[in-house]
């Protein structure tokens, strides 16, 4: 489906269609593990890629290809590929840029696992890593070296919300001859689209926003058809990080109201900001949909709205978060974001306790930093369970 449709419609007749042979209109959940060819010949010219066709999961199924082929147009790009977990697929898209004696770029306000990857796994291999603790594409300048291959980031960032000029840094990698790859999990095609500002590869951890019900575990890997042939060929394969076919037709049933889920997520998160931005206990908010955010305007120029994510200090520090966190009753105390339910989570003993202390103080990851992840309930009553948790 091309680009001539709306978001909106894309979100749900994208990659999909009636079944040829039954007409069901739902995409099957094709849950088997290996595919029968009707010949040795047909069979050794699929695994040759010589034919279009299955015979194992770990190479390919029918439900994972509606999911890619889906996100592929949503995102704007060429292909698409599904793995099992956000991480897998953010480990295999840096996989297929870097091997021993190249170097890699990354922000340092990134999720904390991928920041634990680049940081610890990736020196093991011979990859070595520089990290930029600023969205000023002049640090990501000096940076480089004549052995950077990729550029790794967020934005909005993981979890203090920074943004990051895309057109801009995509341009520097691209005269320079380095890669790039975005994490687009917290803005979703639906608020931004990377790879149309200049960016190779899109990344999401479809278990989030994608998903939207906080029940399947996914990733997906967005980019040009040979960069995404390379890593099913190259590394999908031989690491096996291979998404559910059951978990697929999840996502792909999340992906069909993505588009609302957002729009009534990202109204809420404004308001919300709002609220926080003027209550008396509260330190400072991180919502780049609030004018004194120091990216707003840059959000406003490549984002559609402000996204669903907000980040706050509380005065007191840590004992006032806990207090807060702990007095809510309507946020839950969850590890995740994108779900349908408003979240909450304490980032510095949780999602980024693996970034050391130092770094974490040095992007804004104070240990009094709460992270909300805004769902799709009345906004009035969230701002009143954060209300009556704060005055507690």
């Amino acid at each position: 489906m091309k680009d001539e449709f709306q978001i909106e419609t894309m979100a749900v007749h994208a990659g999909e269609g009636p079944c040829p042979t039954t007409g069901a209109l739902d995409t099957p959940i094709y849950m088997s593990s290996t595919f029968a060819a009707p010949t040795t010949d047909e069979l050794a010219a699929i695994f040759e890629e010589k034919q279009e066709g299955y015979v194992y999961t770990r190479y390919g199924n029918p439900t994972l290809k509606a999911l890619e082929d889906k996100m592929a147009a949503l995102e704007g790009a060429e292909a698409g590929m599904a793995a099992a977990t956000g991480m897998a697929a953010i480990t295999t898209a840096i996989l297929a840029f870097v091997k021993a004696g190249d170097h890699v770029v990354a922000s340092t306000s990134i999720y904390g696992a991928a920041y634990n990857f680049i940081n610890e796994k990736l020196p093991q291999m011979g990859v070595e890593r520089t990290f930029v603790a600023s969205s000023d594409i002049g640090e990501y300048e000096r940076a480089l070296r004549p052995t950077t291959k990729l550029i790794y980031f967020e934005t909005p960032s993981n979890p203090v919300l920074q943004v990051t000029d895309i057109a801009a840094l995509g341009k520097l990698a691209n005269e320079r001859g380095v890669a790039t790859v975005i994490d687009n999990t917290f803005a979703t095609p639906v608020l931004q689209r990377p790879l149309e500002l200049g960016v190779d590869v899109a990344v999401h951890s479809a278990t989030k926003y994608l998903c939207g019900h906080g029940d399947a575990m996914g990733g997906l890997i967005l980019g040009q058809r040979d960069y995404i042939h390379r890593v099913y060929r190259d590394i999908l394969r031989d690491f096996g990080g291979v998404m559910s076919p059951f978990n697929a037709w999840l996502i792909l049933r999340g992906i069909r109201t993505l588009p609302l889920r957002m729009k009534a997520s990202c109204a809420n998160a404004w308001r919300i900001a709002d609220f926080l931005n003027s209550h008396s206990t509260v330190e400072r908010v991180n919502y780049p949909g609030l004018p004194s955010h120091p990216g707003h305007e840059l959000a406003k120029r490549q984002m559609k709205a402000s996204g669903a994510m907000i980040s706050f200090e509380l005065k007191g520090g840590y004992e006032a978060g806990r207090k807060v966190m702990d007095g809510v009753k309507v946020f839950s105390r969850a590890a995740s974001l994108g779900d349908t339910r408003s979240l909450i989570l304490h980032p510095a003993s949780s999602s980024h306790r693996a970034v050391p202390r130092e770094e974490r103080l040095a992007i804004g990851i104070s240990d009094s930093l709460v992270r909300l992840s805004v769902g799709i309930e009345s906004g009035e009553d969230l701002i009143r369970d954060l209300e009556q948790a704060m005055e507690s």
